[in-house]
C-alpha cells in the first residue's frame, strides 16, 4: 500500500452553522438585532479612542417596501482588508482580536482599555442570517480611500466590491426572510427588541431617524455616587412598582459590581421560586429575569446590577458560571445580610414591615440558613397567648421554671391548631411565659431551628405542643395532679371518640378538657371524603404517602376526677345511663374545640341520648 498525505481545509456549512444558532444557541428570534447593535457599539467604542470628543450614534431603519432592516454607525468603520478576512469567517471577529492583543492594523488606534467592548466570539454577524435571506454590509474606515461593499447569501459565495462612501461607519442591511417582514414594518417590534437588550448602552440609539433616542442610556443606579431618592425614583419608574426598600450597590473589589437592588411588593408565592434580577456586562442587557446570583432566599428582591468581571455565555443569554460567578455571588449575599442586619438594628420597623409583607418567603428560607434567622429572630413576630411578639421576645420570656425544669433552660411552649387558639390562650393567660401560635408547618419549623441555634450557643432550650402529655404540661399550666390513662373498660367505651383518655385531678367545675390534634382532625377529615369518593386518585395516594411518612397522633381529653358526676361514673362500671352522659360531655368538649364528629360518633351520640331519655321516662308502649 503506497502512503499518502496532504493537508485540507476546513468545511464550514453556512446553512448548518444559521441553524444551530437558531435552534439551540440562541432562545429569541431578535437575538440579531442584540448581536448587531452591540457590534456598532464596539466599533463606535473603537472610533473614541482615537477622539476623545467623538460620542457617536446608532441608527436602525425601517423598508417596508424593500423588507429590509439596517443598521448604522459612525464608528471606526472598515477597510476592504478587514472585510475580506474578518466578515466571512465564523469565530474570527475583530473585537475578539483586540481582547486578545492581537488588533488588525486598521483597528489599533488609541490606547483605551478593552474593557469597554462587548464583543466576543465572532459569530455575531452571522446570526442576522436567522432573520434574512442576504446581508449586505456597506463601510469605510477613516483611514481608507473608499468605502467596501460586503454582501452574502446563506452560501458560501460572498461578494466584495468597493464602493463610494464619504461616511465613515457601518451599514448593515438585512434582506429579511418573509417570516420576518414584519420587522420592517412594525416599529414596536423593533423598538421592544432594542430596549430588552440595548436600554443602557452608553451610545444613542435612534429609530427611523427620529429625534428622540431608542434606549434609556443611563440609570440613577449606575451613578458612581448614588443618591438614596434619585435611586429609588428610578426604579419606580423604570420597574414600574415602589420598593419597600433599595440597596445601592457599588464595589470594585474583590468583584466589580456596580446597580442597586430592591425589595419587591409584590409577593412572592411559596418557597420553591428562584430569584431573578436584571444583568448587565458593559451595558448590554444579559438577561432581565437572571437565576442563581442571588441567594435562594432572597426571592423578594428585584433590581439591575453591571457585572464587568462576569462573561457571557456564547448565546450571551446568560453568564458563565466560573469562579468569577460564585465571586459575586459570594459578595452579593454578603452586602445583602449586611443591609438588613444594619437594618434590623437602625430602622426596626421598617425591617419588620418588610418581614411583615414576605414573610413566607423569609420565614421558609430562615429554617436552612442561620444568619437569617438572627435577622428574623429581631423582626418577625408570632401571634401568642401575650400577644404579637418577636422570636428574641418569645425566647427571653420562655426561661424554663425551676421549680419543674431541672433539666432545661427555656421551653417554649405552641399550638399548631388555630381552633384551639382562644382556648389555649386562656390557659396561658396567668403565665409568665407565652405560648404560641404555629399555624403554618414552616412557622414550627423555624421555631425549632432558633432553640437548635440555642443548642449550639450552650442553651438548653425544649420545643413543646401545648398538650396535656407533653412534659409538665398538665402540672404547671392547667394544674393538673396525678394524671394518667384512663382504665382500659373507659378507654373502649369512649373510643368513638376516637381520643386519648386520660384521667387527672383539677378544679372542680370543670368534667372534661379537651385537645386537639391537628393532624388527627385533618386524617379524619380525609378518610370522610376518601368514603364519599370525593377525592382523585392521584391526590389520595399524595394523602396516603403524606400521612404513611408522619403517622398522625389522638385528640386527648382528660376527665376530672374531683367532679363529682365524673368521679360519680368512674365508680360504677361502664354502660349505665351516666357513663353516657359522660360519653355526651366528652362529645361536647371535643366539638367546641374545634373537632370533626364522624359518622358513627354521631350514630352514637344519638343512640345515648335515646338510652338516657328511656331511663328517665321509660319505654313507649
Amino acid at each position: 500500500m503506497s502512503e499518502w498525505k496532504r493537508k485540507i481545509p476546513f468545511q464550514v456549512d453556512i446553512a448548518g452553522v444559521i441553524d444551530i444558532m437558531g435552534s439551540s444557541l440562541y432562545s429569541r428570534y431578535d437575538t440579531p438585532i442584540r448581536e448587531l447593535l452591540q457590534n456598532a457599539h464596539d466599533a463606535i467604542m473603537r472610533r473614541r479612542r482615537g477622539d476623545l470628543q467623538f460620542q457617536g450614534k446608532i441608527v436602525v431603519r425601517q423598508d417596508s417596501d424593500a423588507g429590509t432592516l439596517s443598521f448604522t454607525d459612525d464608528g471606526v468603520g472598515l477597510t476592504p482588508e478587514d472585510a475580506e478576512n474578518y466578515l466571512g469567517t465564523v469565530g474570527l471577529g475583530i473585537t475578539g482580536l483586540i481582547k486578545r492583543g492581537t488588533p488588525p492594523l486598521s483597528q489599533q488606534s488609541g490606547t483605551a482599555d478593552n474593557g469597554d467592548l462587548i464583543g466576543q466570539f465572532g459569530v455575531g454577524l452571522f446570526s442576522a442570517f436567522m432573520l434574512a435571506d442576504r446581508l449586505v454590509v456597506e463601510s469605510r474606515n477613516e483611514n481608507a480611500e473608499s468605502g467596501v461593499r460586503w454582501e452574502a447569501g446563506p452560501g458560501t459565495e460572498i461578494d466584495l466590491s468597493n464602493i463610494e462612501r464619504s461616511q465613515f461607519g457601518t451599514t448593515v442591511t438585512l434582506i429579511l426572510k418573509p417570516e420576518y417582514k414584519f420587522l420592517s414594518e412594525n416599529p414596536e417590534s423593533v423598538e421592544t427588541a432594542i430596549r430588552d437588550h440595548a436600554d443602557f448602552l452608553p451610545i444613542p440609539i435612534f429609530l427611523n431617524d427620529s429625534d428622540v433616542r431608542v434606549n434609556v442610556i443611563h440609570a440613577a443606579w449606575f451613578d458612581a455616587q448614588q443618591d438614596q431618592e434619585s435611586t429609588e425614583l428610578a426604579i419606580e419608574e423604570y420597574f414600574d412598582e415602589t420598593p419597600l426598600d433599595v440597596i445601592p450597590i457599588r464595589i470594585e473589589k474583590p468583584v466589580s459590581i456596580s446597580g442597586a437592588l430592591y425589595v419587591s411588593p409584590q409577593r412572592v408565592p411559596g418557597f420553591s421560586d428562584l430569584p431573578t434580577v436584571m444583568v448587565t456586562v458593559r451595558r448590554m442587557v444579559i438577561s432581565r429575569k437572571l437565576q442563581g446570583i442571588l441567594p435562594v432566599w432572597a426571592t423578594f428582591l428585584r433590581g439591575c446590577i453591571e457585572l464587568h468581571d462576569c462573561s457571557p455565555t456564547a448565546s450571551r443569554e446568560d453568564l458563565v458560571r466560573n469562579r468569577a460567578f460564585e465571586n459575586v455571588c459570594e459578595v452579593l449575599e454578603q452586602i445583602l445580610f449586611e443591609h438588613f442586619e444594619k437594618l434590623a438594628d437602625a430602622d426596626p420597623q421598617r425591617m419588620e414591615s418588610i418581614v411583615n409583607w414576605h414573610r413566607y418567603s423569609l420565614a421558609g428560607a430562615a429554617i436552612e440558613n442561620e444568619r437569617l434567622r438572627q435577622v428574623l429572630k429581631q423582626s418577625y413576630r408570632f401571634p401568642t397567648s401575650h400577644g404579637l411578639l418577636t422570636i428574641q421576645e418569645i425566647l427571653d420570656k420562655s426561661e424554663a421554671d425551676p421549680l419543674f425544669e431541672d433539666d432545661v433552660d427555656r421551653v417554649v411552649w405552641y399550638n399548631p391548631d388555630r381552633r384551639q387558639e382562644r382556648w389555649i390562650n386562656s390557659l396561658f393567660a396567668s403565665h409568665s411565659a407565652p405560648c404560641v401560635s404555629t399555624f403554618r408547618s414552616f412557622e414550627e419549623s423555624l421555631l425549632a431551628q432558633c432553640l437548635a441555634d440555642d443548642f449550639d450557643a450552650g442553651i438548653e432550650s425544649d420545643l413543646r405542643l401545648a398538650t396535656p402529655t407533653a412534659p409538665n404540661f398538665s402540672a404547671m399550666i392547667l394544674g393538673v395532679q396525678d394524671l394518667e390513662d384512663a382504665a382500659p373498660e373507659w378507654i373502649q367505651f369512649l373510643e368513638s371518640s376516637q381520643a386519648r383518655v386520660l384521667l387527672g385531678s383539677f378544679r372542680a367545675d370543670q368534667p372534661v378538657m379537651a385537645f386537639l390534634n391537628e393532624r388527627h382532625e385533618l386524617a379524619k377529615s380525609f378518610e370522610e371524603l376518601k368514603q364519599r369518593g370525593e377525592i382523585p386518585t392521584g391526590f389520595q395516594r399524595l394523602i396516603d404517602t403524606h400521612f404513611a411518612d408522619a403517622p398522625t397522633s389522638q385528640n386527648e381529653i382528660i376527665l376530672n376526677r374531683n367532679h363529682p358526676m365524673i368521679s360519680r361514673a368512674l365508680s360504677q362500671k361502664p354502660g349505665t345511663p351516666l357513663s353516657c352522659v359522660v360519653r355526651l360531655i366528652v362529645a361536647n368538649a371535643l366539638n367546641s374545640a374545634g373537632g370533626t364528629t364522624t359518622k358513627e360518633a354521631r350514630q352514637q351520640q344519638q343512640d345515648d341520648l335515646d338510652w338516657i331519655a328511656e331511663c328517665l321516662w321509660g319505654r313507649d308502649s
